[in-house]
């Protein structure tokens, strides 16, 4: 059982961030913010595909504009990424976005940042406060190392905040480097009492990408640390949302969702396991129901992975073996896998529950 650090509950549209809320998970648009009809598109994606929370980023005054026709059909709450001018985070604030993600230091007049405060105040809109690694400014604390120079100057912009008096706070600390990251992380967490949104920045294509993700954040959330996570890859945001939600379900950290287990195939396999499984991925995108789905290529493992498994099916000489609630049902073709599987998950999905009997490691 992972024990939680403790911190200050803020909300961002209606999901709780911090506290003892469940840890969430993010993701940013890609599409141009302009688009307003792409980015809602792609916004509706990701929420189907289980996105919390999306940021979008708003480079200028007519992405500015389009905000509040996206935020009037996005699904989930919106929060605006905004960067050095604080006439985007005001105009931003007042077309209703859920959230401001920002850098104080880069708004250098202490009364443009007061007006985005208090703005932000009299709505009770949080402001995340980021510090990348890649974006420190170079001669500050020149001699101390990476991590502690993004955990010191995190915490200077949260005292600035705090003198404002502010409250509705969240902090991240990105680096490409893992062992950065986690030390940043360590350092700041016994600092502020804030919420702590993790993240790799630039993790790369999605199979390297979601690797250094995966231990970085999976490492912070093993320690206890953290609130809500992105991942961050060179691809389709819902690659993002899908490597999200797996991390916090193999650290047990999210029960909704099914999780698929399949093997990796060999010289024994009896069934496409590769395609079985991609497209039972895709199948089972829209479901929450916490469903434990086993695709198995032989009889080796396959039976015991299945017994284990809501529902689960192993190839056999020429046949598959299809399982259910830990039992064997019955063998189909091989080429009907797929479907036989498919038809015991939507009963499964039907009656709102999965298998409560078999023991699930």
């Amino acid at each position: 059982m992972i024990e939680r650090r403790s911190s200050t509950p803020i909300m961002v549209g209606d999901v709780m961030v911090g506290g003892n809320a469940p840890i969430s998970v993010q993701s940013m648009t890609k599409t141009d913010t302009r688009d307003i009809e792409a980015t809602v598109d792609q916004i509706s994606q990701m929420a189907r595909a289980g996105c919390q929370i999306v940021r979008a980023a708003v480079p200028d005054m007519e992405a500015a504009a389009a905000l509040a026709a996206i935020r009037a059909r996005a699904p989930v709450p919106l929060v605006a990424d905004i960067h050095f001018d604080y006439r985007l985070a005001i105009a931003a604030i007042e077309a209703g976005v859920d959230g401001l993600r920002l850098n104080p230091g880069n708004i250098s007049r202490r009364e443009h940042l007061e007006k985005v405060v208090s703005s932000a105040r009299e709505r009770r809109i949080p402001i995340r406060i980021g510090v990348n690694a890649g974006s420190l400014p170079a001669d500050y604390r020149a001699g101390e190392s990476v991590p502690q120079r993004m955990a010191a100057l995190a915490e200077e912009q949260v005292r600035v905040l705090e003198s404002m008096d502010f409250g509705l706070i969240k902090v991240s600390l990105k680096a490409f480097d893992v062992l950065t990251t986690v030390e940043a992380h360590e350092i700041i967490a016994e600092r502020i009492p804030y919420p702590l949104h993790l993240g790799i920045t630039e993790a790369g294509p999605p199979a390297t990408g979601t690797v250094r993700s995966a231990l970085g954040i999976g490492i912070l959330l093993h320690m206890g640390i953290g609130d809500t996570i992105r991942v961050s890859l060179s691809g389709d945001p819902l690659l993002e949302v899908d490597a999200g939600r797996e991390i916090l379900r193999a650290l047990g950290l999210m029960q909704a969702g099914p999780s698929i287990v399949s093997c990796p195939t060999c010289g024994r396999a009896m069934l496409d396991v590769v395609e079985i499984a991609g497209r039972l991925s895709q199948h089972l995108r829209s479901t929450d129901l916490p469903l434990r789905v086993a695709v198995m290529g032989c009889t080796v493992n396959g039976p015991g992975e299945c017994k284990m498994a809501d529902v689960g099916i192993a190839g056999g000489l020429g046949k598959a073996t299809l399982y259910r609630g830990g039992a064997f049902l019955r063998a189909v073709p091989a080429e009907q896998a797929f479907a036989a599987l498919t038809q015991e998950i939507s009963m499964l999905i039907a009656s709102g529950s999965s298998h409560e009997g078999t023991d699930k490691g």
